[in-house]
């Protein structure tokens, strides 16, 4: 296999076109590259490596999710077929970790496999250059396994779309237009926990609209949205980007039942690409319970805001179209496929192409 120069190894559980968000981001990723680096990204799975290795790529990008490698989250011969991959010549490799191991109860067998799957993160971590990690929390406990590591962080881009919207045209957004959007579970969580909180809901912002986006078409949320009363309701599951950002450029709020638990770490939601496109198109995120202030480096994201049976804590009317902007702002400043890419091209070695030096 003869690969140019100008090449990227991109390595992903699932190949792009694949129902995956590892894929999908792996995809646009590429496309981005390619745009203002000028290089093309190939693609290989765990399983191809084994072939691949033969060759010589001067650039390696891995997406790490260990439990997309092997369904035990324990791919034992993934760091070896890199080892082999990085001796046939002089390259880089570049690891983005959107998953390092797992925790889990005694009774589950992520508990016992926690030691090999940290064994085979801080294999990989040790084998790169350099890695991107999605958050501080994850940070920490990457820097446990590989304190001499270069490490970036940089949340998760959105899989939905990044307009640039004036503030005009977020003030226009009717305020009683709320969206779900995400994957075939969330988007079950979040639309059983939705009609729970609906009667909380202040006045000025009490859902009249609900789009409901991605995911797989799921029989019991349709039994969920039929129960909905006085809001009228849009079900749109494998929804493609360009219509779900136009659906997204024209809500408020956005609702997200996210976390598992209430105490779990704020910064987990950098590793989700639906709260991405909320913060993309100007949404403001809602949750079921308060938390703690989000941020990166020290730019702090405004909310975050919740709503629950005892209290209701959102804008007012009068800051909501404000709140609105200032979350897509920090997003373009902070978490924008712009960002990721600059970020994972410098790690690699990249040099901008000459036509985008200006």
């Amino acid at each position: 296999m003869d690969i140019k120069d100008s090449s990227i190894l991109q390595i992903v559980p699932k190949l792009p076109g694949s129902p995956d968000g590892v894929g999908t981001y792996a995809s646009n990723l590429a496309k981005r590259l390619s745009a203002e680096y000028g290089v093309v990204s190939r693609f290989a799975t765990g399983e191809d490596l084994a072939v691949v290795s033969q060759s010589a790529f001067r650039f390696v990008l891995l997406h790490y999710v260990n439990y997309g490698y092997q369904n035990r989250g324990v791919p034992f011969r993934l760091a070896p077929a890199l080892r082999k991959l990085r001796g046939h010549g002089p390259n880089r490799l570049v690891t983005v970790f959107h998953e390092l191991y797992a925790s889990a109860p005694p009774w589950r067998s992520a508990f016992w496999l926690k030691p090999f799957q940290r064994g085979i993160a801080q294999s990989i971590a040790r084998l790169s250059d350099a890695c991107v990690i999605t958050s501080g929390t994850a940070l920490a406990q990457l820097r446990r396994l590989a304190p001499d590591v270069p490490v970036s962080i940089q949340p998760v881009f959105s899989g939905f779309g990044e307009p640039v919207l004036s503030p005009a045209q977020i003030a226009e957004k009717d305020s009683r237009r709320w969206v779900i959007c995400g994957g075939t579970a969330l988007l079950e969580k979040s639309v059983r926990s939705f009609r729970e909180i609906l009667s909380h809901v202040p006045e000025a912002f009490s859902p009249r609209e609900l789009f409901v986006l991605g995911g797989n078409d799921n029989e019991k949320v349709r039994a969920m949205l039929n129960d909905l009363r006085d809001v009228k309701w849009n079900y749109h599951p494998q929804i493609d980007e360009p219509a779900a950002s136009q659906i997204l450029s024209r809500c408020s709020f956005g609702w997200m039942d996210y976390f598992h638990r209430p105490d779990a770490p704020v910064d987990a939601l950098f590793k989700s690409s639906a709260f991405a496109a909320l913060c993309a198109h100007g949404v403001i995120p809602v949750f079921p319970h308060q938390t703690a202030p989000l941020a990166l480096e020290e730019d702090c994201l405004p909310g975050l805001f919740s709503v629950d049976p005892v209290s209701a804590r959102l804008p007012s009317p009068d800051e909501r179209a404000k709140t609105g902007c200032e979350i897509h702002n920090w997003y373009h400043r902070c978490a924008s496929l712009k960002r990721v890419t600059r970020v994972i091209a410098e790690a690699l070695g990249l040099a901008v192409r000459p036509a985008l030096t200006s």
